[in-house]
């Protein structure tokens, strides 16, 4: 028998009129007894999304894209409901869900069901993404306690790096941070060396946000690749996956989250030296700063782990040998990736502004820390 929220899903989740949503929202709007149901058919359309590739960020940063702040308060009531049901859920998931946003819907039950409506027609036509990890239900590695110590020695210096005052200190701490990145990479791969584990690479996302997301996906490869990890930009949903072993991953994620940081606070103190000397900055300039930015600091990124690795010249082939296994994971997750070119209006002065931003961060594996 067919209930009142069948009747409104069929009549307006395959169709773009607003009349037939009207229809289906006043369908449910005059059907109280329908409220539990229309949750339930939400949760489940959660839950095919997380079968067809998706994660908790994936679908917000969707969500927050398509639709309006209503929209993202129910799904994240909805994602809350439905990875509530699991006693483990997978690694990086805990930390996507503490950036939900939950709370009641607009008043009238109209406008609420509408809401519900517009947002399950977004859910039922989602593509399949490439898998980057297990859904919640699966078979899970046992959780570990905390954070490897390395990585945890990272976050450290980079808050300190984002939060002082003086360039000097920063850039100091941040190159001090990628030199450690490097050094664990090399003492995985000596690791895996030893006593080969059968570990293969792995794959996390990580958004690329709107503006200028084109100059911050290309500064997330260079971080990614200065740290043996290949990064694949997918701009219609605004993100990158970055493919590399697991050891490599989070902390590609931390330094890019901090470079990114770290960049727009120069660029704005570019652009206010740029205003006291009578010029007014464009958003030309805030483009041609960041892919100034990124290009440089990829080469000097790279710069580092040449030299770390080069400390232990025995262990180059074993590195080789995990670069070459994460270009094919990269290669059959992604078969059809393209080149993109840059579309950005040249500024000459954000250009320079921005390779002198990363030139100051000297990032060199034998950069000594300021004095506490």
């Amino acid at each position: 028998m067919s209930t009142t929220v069948d009747r409104a899903l069929e009549t307006a989740l395959y169709t773009e009129e607003d009349a037939a949503l009207d229809t289906a929202a006043s369908l449910l709007a005059a059907d109280r007894s329908a409220d539990a149901e229309l949750a339930r058919r939400g949760e489940e359309f959660v839950r095919r999304a997380w079968e067809r590739g998706w994660q908790p960020a994936d679908l917000l940063r969707l969500v927050r894209r398509e639709l309006a702040e209503e929209h993202v308060r129910l799904a994240g009531s909805l994602i809350a409901s439905e990875t509530a049901r699991y006693a483990h859920l997978p690694h990086r998931w805990p930390s996507q869900l503490t950036e939900l946003e939950s709370g009641p819907l607009r008043a009238d039950r109209f406008s609420s069901a509408t809401t519900a409506l517009e947002l399950y027609r977004l859910l039922v036509r989602l593509p399949s993404l490439e898998p980057v990890g297990p859904v919640p239900g699966d078979a899970l590695p046992a959780p570990t306690a905390g954070e490897p110590r390395m990585l945890t020695r990272v976050r450290a210096l980079l808050a300190k790096a984002e939060a002082t005052g003086y360039p000097e200190e920063a850039e100091a701490l941040t190159a001090k941070a990628q030199e450690l990145m490097a050094r664990h990479s090399l003492d995985e791969a000596a690791l895996a060396a030893r006593a080969p584990s059968g570990d293969v690479p792995g794959a996390m996302r990580i958004g690329v946000e709107p503006p200028y997301e084109q100059a911050k996906a290309i500064l997330l490869d260079a971080v990614a690749s200065a740290n043996h990890c290949r990064a694949v930009w997918n701009e219609p949903y605004g993100f990158s996956t970055v493919v590399g072993f697991e050891a490599d991953l989070d902390p590609v994620e931390l330094l890019y989250t901090s470079l990114l940081v770290q960049g727009t606070a120069a660029m704005t103190r570019a652009e206010a030296e740029q205003r006291a000397g009578g010029r007014k900055r464009t958003k030309s300039f805030r483009q041609s700063f960041l892919l100034a930015y990124a290009n440089r600091l990829g080469t000097r990124l790279a710069a580092t782990s040449r030299r770390v690795a080069a400390e232990t010249p025995t262990l180059l082939p074993v590195l080789a040998s995990r670069e070459v296994a994460v270009t094919s994971r990269a290669d059959e997750m992604f078969p059809q990736t393209r080149t993109t070119r840059v579309r950005a209006m040249w500024d000459e002065a954000g250009w320079t502004h921005g390779t002198t931003a990363a030139d100051t961060a000297r990032v060199h594996p034998h950069d000594e820390l300021p004095p506490a």
